[in-house]
C-alpha cells in the first residue's frame, strides 16, 4: 500500500525525521524503505547501502529498512555505524543504486531519520525528492516472490577504505602534520564519529584527549556541535594544553572548533579554514549556502577564488558545486565538502584540512581565526504559520530597506557596505522558521534578529 506521511514527520531533501514512536516508526520505515528501493531500482539489480549513526533506536531501525528493501528484492549492503560520509563515498565502490542512512544527524536522541541518497552518492535533489514522495504516497511497490527476496551483506571496511582516501589526498600532507606534533581535544558526543576519528588522528601523528568517545547513542548534552554545547570540551582543551578542540556530530558531517584558550569559535570557521587549506594547493571557485559567514567570502577572495552561494542544505550546494566546478565547499554549520573525495559534507575530511591549515600556517588555532575579520552571527527559531511566510518576507522586505536580496531560498537581504546580512527560512528539520543575521558586532546582529522577529510576530 502507499504510504500515509503522519503529522509531525519532517520532510525535506534532507529525508524524513521525527521522534522514535510517534510519528517514527518501524512500520513507517520499512514501508519507506521498500518504496525508495523499487524507485531507485526501477528494474536493475543493484543494490542499496545501509549505514547508521549510534542512536539507540537505530539497531530496531535499521532491521525495519533491511525487511523493507528485501520485500522488493532490493540486496542491501549493511556498513553497520558509520559516519554519513562513509556511507554515501560508499554508494560508487559498491555499484549500489543508493543509500539509505539512519541519523537525525544533530537532532536530540529522541529522534531519528531516513536520510535518502542517490546513485551518484549524494542525497536526492529538490526533484528526485519530489518525485519519490509522490512514488511514496500514491503507489504500491511491486513486492518479490520467495524465491527472488533481496540478500542482506555485510561491509565493514568502508571507513578504512574512506580514511585511506582522505590520507592520499593531495591536499594533505600527513607528514607534515604530524611533523608538528599537534595535541587535540576531540569531543564526539558519544555519536558514529568517536572510533573513526580516533584512527585519522593517529594516522595524522596526532596526540589526542576525547570525551564521547563511544559510540553508544546516550548523548549527554544537546548533540549539535554549536558553541553553546561546549563547554565541556572548552575546559578538556585547557586542561590538556590541546592546540585545538574538534566537535563532531553524531553522524560525523559536521565539525565544531575550540581554540587552545577553549574558546568555541563557530562552526562558520571551519569551512574558512577547511578552505584555505585547499585554495593554497587547489585554485577555483568555492560554494556556500546563504547562510553562511562573510569570512568565507574573505578567504575566497584573499586567494583570488570566486565564491557562490546556493540555498540551504547539502545537496543544494553540492549540484551548486559541480555546475561552477568548485574545488571546495560547505556550509557554516561545519560541514566541509571537497569533490576531490566527494560531494558531501565530511567532519573527518575538515579535521585533516583544518590541521592542514594549522600545519601549513605555524599558527595556533587562534592566530589561524585571527587573521580573518571577525563577524558575529546571531540565530533564532521562531514559531510561525507557514502559510503566512510570503506574507511576512514583504513585511521584511518593505520594513528593513536591503540593499540586496537573494528569494532562492526564503529570504536573504543583505548590506555589503555595511557587512551585514539576515537570511530569515523555514527549517527543513525543525517545525520552525530560522533568522539569521550577521555583522561586525553583535549588537547589530541582534537588533536585526530581533526587529525580524518583531515584523513576523505582527503578521502572525
Amino acid at each position: 500500500m502507499p504510504v500515509h506521511i503522519p503529522e509531525g514527520l519532517m520532510v525535506s531533501v534532507s529525508g524524513m525525521r521525527g521522534r522514535v514512536g510517534s510519528p517514527l516508526t518501524p512500520e513507517l520505515l520499512a514501508g519507506t524503505a521498500a518504496a525508495f528501493g523499487a524507485f531507485m531500482s526501477d528494474g536493475s539489480r543493484g543494490p542499496v547501502c545501509l549505514g547508521r549513526d549510534s542512536r539507540t533506536s537505530g539497531p530496531m531501525l535499521s532491521r525495519a529498512v533491511i525487511a523493507g528493501l528485501q520485500s522488493v528484492g532490493v540486496d542491501v549492503i549493511d556498513l553497520g555505524v558509520v559516519p554519513t560520509p562513509t556511507l554515501l563515498l560508499s554508494v560508487q565502490y559498491h555499484g549500489a543504486v543508493g543509500a539509505i542512512g539512519v541519523t537525525a544527524s544533530h537532532n536530540p536522541a529522541e529522534w531519528n531519520a531516513l536520510k535518502l541518497v542517490s546513485e551518484e552518492g549524494i542525497f536526492l535533489d529538490a526533484d528526485r525528492s519530489m518525485a519519490f514522495r509522490t512514488y511514496l504516497t500514491t503507489q504500491d511497490p511491486p513486492r518479490a516472490a520467495w524465491d527472488a527476496l533481496g540478500t542482506l551483506g555485510e561491509d565493514r571496511d568502508a571507513w578504512p577504505r574512506h580514511l585511506e582516501r582522505i590520507l592520499e589526498l593531495p591536499n594533505v600532507d600527513a607528514a607534515a602534520i604530524g611533523s608538528r606534533g599537534l595535541k587535540v581535544a576531540v569531543d564526539c558526543v558519544h555519536g558514529a564519529g568517536g572510533p573513526v576519528v580516533s584512527e585519522l588522528l593517529e594516522r595524522l601523528g596526532c596526540e589526542f584527549v576525547g570525551i564521547g568517545m563511544e559510540p553508544d547513542g546516550l548523548f549527554p548534552r544537546d548533540p549539535e556541535p554549536t558553541a553553546a554545547n561546549l563547554s565541556d570540551l572548552g575546559a578538556l582543551v585547557r586542561q590538556s594544553g590541546a592546540v585545538a578542540g574538534l566537535a563532531i556530530d553524531p553522524d560525523a558531517d559536521r565539525l565544531s572548533l575550540v581554540d587552545e584558550t577553549g574558546r568555541p569559535l563557530g562552526e562558520d570557521l571551519t569551512l574558512a579554514l577547511a578552505a584555505a587549506a585547499v585554495l593554497k594547493r587547489t585554485p577555483g571557485p568555492v560554494v556556500t549556502n546563504l547562510s553562511t559567514s562573510q569570512v568565507v567570502e574573505d578567504v575566497a577572495e584573499a586567494y583570488g577564488a570566486s565564491l557562490f552561494r546556493a540555498p540551504v542544505g547539502e545537496v543544494n550546494v553540492a549540484r551548486r558545486m559541480q555546475k561552477e566546478g568548485a574545488v571546495v565547499g560547505g556550509e557554516g554549520n561545519g560541514g566541509v565538502i571537497l569533490p576531490a573525495l566527494q560531494h558531501t559534507r565530511d567532519a573527518p575530511l575538515a579535521v585533516a584540512l583544518v590541521l592542514q591549515h594549522l600545519a601549513d600556517e605555524g599558527v595556533t588555532l587562534s592566530e589561524a581565526a585571527g587573521r580573518w575579520p571577525g563577524y558575529t552571527i546571531v540565530k533564532e527559531k521562531v514559531t510561525f504559520p507557514r502559510e503566512s511566510l510570503q506574507e511576512g518576507y514583504s513585511a521584511l522586505e518593505a520594513d528593513l530597506d536591503a540593499e540586496a536580496k537573494d528569494e532562492s531560498d526564503g529570504l536573504r537581504l543583505a548590506w555589503p557596505g555595511r557587512k551585514v546580512w539576515l537570511h530569515v527560512r523555514p527549517s527543513g528539520t525543525e517545525p520552525v522558521v530560522r533568522l539569521i543575521a550577521e555583522a561586525p558586532d553583535e549588537r547589530r546582529a541582534g537588533e536585526l534578529v530581533s526587529r525580524a522577529a518583531e515584523l513576523l510576530a505582527g503578521v502572525a
